[in-house]
């Protein structure tokens, strides 16, 4: 084997690798995020887990992929160890299925069907379709089809690229003897396990022993123990990823390691046990892609069949190696909240985004809240609610801060439209929300204002305060739960009452300016129930602002003041009707 036989082993491998990328990237685009979705939400069985997490490992083709999303789950308090450890074991299994996808490579024959089935046959079909559908579709999820149909074709051509590069090792005499030397269960376990630390994914170093498998020189005493290796090398992902972690998440990267330490001691033990005893006579027939991948699969199915009763031992020997503290810090449940914007799910934007626009509900609901106790102390001042009116907005300052921060890493990630539309909604409603709580706040010192100083409004100014304190609500209760629930029909009504609520504040002030001429109120009344109408005013144009940006994100527009301008047009009699009805509803009295 010369050195350009080498340099196209390497290339093959560079092929591969890239091949699998691309279509783990293409098929977790295409889901859409839905499948990161169901990895957080359906693991409340362990039966359930495990079918979960090989489910989710089959899709996006990395058992390592889905347990740093675990660890990150975990990390972010969303999933517990005992959920955790069951979709570990199900990654487990469903890793499986690249090396079946692989034992393609292996297929020989001259019938016309067969050589259909061979990847030197479908390969360039898969990639001429895949590149056709990147270029010149229009559609979004027929990029993503066509992204995964050409870096599956990708992947294959690179197998075969790896197979025919190391055919001529099969001629070499001292690679039959280097080979040899690792049909000792340690020797080869040890060669497995660095291989696939060193790539960082067991799909990728079963590839390469299936494409060395091809030469003839690869008996089955030599590919179990590096079978064995490789499962054990695959958890170098997850331990990185757990550096910085909470302890739960070390935990989590533990459990990978755990189990698979603990299933290969167990298999190593018995089965070369048994072959001491029976001398299984295949150990020295010469193995297959296909034999390759019906091992690993035989294997990891085997283990978790006998290992899921056990998961709680897994969960209790992580729990005595990373030991909690005597005193356990408490976390706050905004806390708890920032800590799911965990920084290794942005190489999953689709989970990443669901996670941003969790958070930012969260931001939204406490910014309503922080309005609702601001208004209520201006009827029944109390010192504790205006205290916490004044930790609710700091709380939502701190939220923008950091949300703010992780979209803006997000936003330099591949990103389907869809994602890109959620992330351009978030991102411009963030300030909103914040500035919302800020108003909060000036309601709040100005209900402080009026206690300290003893002052009360008339009756009449109650009255018509209270009014447009309960269009305030509505419109605030409106666009945000347009935002929460993408909710396009709630957002068109909040532009009508919007304007109502201009002439709420108009006509508040008109009032107030009479009631003072006639010696009803006082000028520092004046001053403070200006300063609160103003305030309630802002509050509805941060709510329209929302309601714009929903409507005008689906419409891939940012043209506000032309749709402003359009909505209020004077043929626009749906506008006009929920106009009418609203000035209707919030009459003053």
């Amino acid at each position: 084997m010369d050195f350009f036989s080498i340099l196209t082993m390497v290339g093959g491998l560079a092929l591969f690798l890239y091949g699998m990328h691309m279509m783990g990237e293409g098929l977790s685009k295409a889901s859409g995020g839905r499948l990161e979705s169901i990895l957080e939400k359906l693991t409340n069985t362990p039966v359930k887990a495990v079918l979960v997490g090989a489910g989710v490992t089959a899709v996006i083709q990395s058992s390592s992929a889905t347990t740093v999303m675990v660890v990150g789950f975990v990390n972010s308090g969303i999933m517990k160890l005992e959920q955790a450890v069951n979709v570990i074991i199900g990654a487990n299994v469903g890793t499986t299925i690249t090396a079946w996808l692989l034992s393609l490579s292996g297929i020989e024959g001259g019938n016309f069907f067969v050589r259909l089935l061979m990847p030197a046959s479908f390969s360039p079909v898969l990639a001429i379709v895949g590149v056709g559908l990147i270029t010149f579709s229009k559609k979004e999820k027929s990029k993503d089809i066509g992204t995964i149909m050409a870096g599956f074709a990708i992947l294959m051509i690179g197998m075969n690229t790896m197979s025919e590069a190391v055919k001529p090792l099969a001629e070499v005499p001292g690679f039959g003897r280097v080979l040899t030397m690792f049909s000792n269960p340690i020797l080869g376990m040890v060669a497995g396990l660095v291989l696939t630390a060193i790539l960082q994914s067991s799909s990728a170093s079963v590839g390469i022993l299936q494409a060395l498998s091809k030469t003839g020189s690869i008996s089955y005493a030599t590919a179990i123990p590096i079978i064995m290796g490789q499962n054990i090398g695959a958890c170098i992902t997850a331990l990185i990823s757990s550096v910085g972690a909470s302890k739960d998440a070390k935990r989590a990267a533990l459990l990978h390691l755990y189990y698979n330490l603990v299933k290969t001691s167990l298999f190593m033990a018995v089965f070369y046990l048994l072959n001491y005893t029976v001398h299984f006579t295949f150990m020295g027939s010469a193995t297959t892609p296909l034999g390759i991948a019906f091992v690993h699969s035989a294997f990891n199915v085997a283990a978790c069949i006998v290992l899921m009763p056990f998961s709680k031992v897994l969960v209790k020997l992580v729990r005595l190696t990373v030991r909690d503290k005597v005193i356990a810090e408490e976390l706050t449940p905004e806390e708890r909240e920032l800590m799911t914007l965990d920084a290794r799910f942005l190489d999953t934007p689709g989970l990443a985004i669901e996670r941003s626009r969790h958070v930012a509900v969260t931001m939204a609901s406490y910014a309503q809240k922080s309005i609702e106790l601001a208004m209520g102390l201006l009827q029944d001042y109390d010192a504790e609610k205006a205290a916490e009116v004044e930790r609710i907005e700091n709380q939502v300052d701190r939220f923008e801060d950091e949300l703010g921060t992780y979209l803006v890493k997000l936003s330099s990630r591949n990103l389907s439209e869809r994602e890109s539309h959620t992330l351009s909604v978030l991102l411009h409603c963030l300030g909103d929300f914040e500035r919302i709580s800020d108003h909060a706040l000036n309601i709040k010192e100005s209900a402080d204002e009026m206690a300290d100083k003893k002052m009360e409004f008339s009756e009449k100014a109650t009255e018509e305060l209270m009014v447009f304190s309960n269009a305030v609500k509505e419109i605030l209760g409106t666009a945000i739960n347009a935002f929460s629930e993408d909710n396009l029909e709630k957002a068109k009504l909040v532009e009508p009452l919007e304007e109502v609520i201009d002439q709420l504040n108009i006509e508040v002030k008109k009032r107030h300016v009479k009631r003072l001429r006639k010696g009803k109120c006082t000028i520092e009344l004046g001053f403070v129930l200006t300063d609160i109408t103003t305030n309630f005013e802002r509050v509805s144009d941060h709510c329209s602002n929302i309601a714009v940006c929903l409507l005008q994100v689906n419409e891939d527009s940012f043209e506000t003041h032309e749709y402003l301008d359009a909505l209020k047009e004077e043929d626009n009699l749906e506008f006009k009707g929920k106009v009418l009805a609203y000035r209707d509803k919030y009459r003053l009295p």
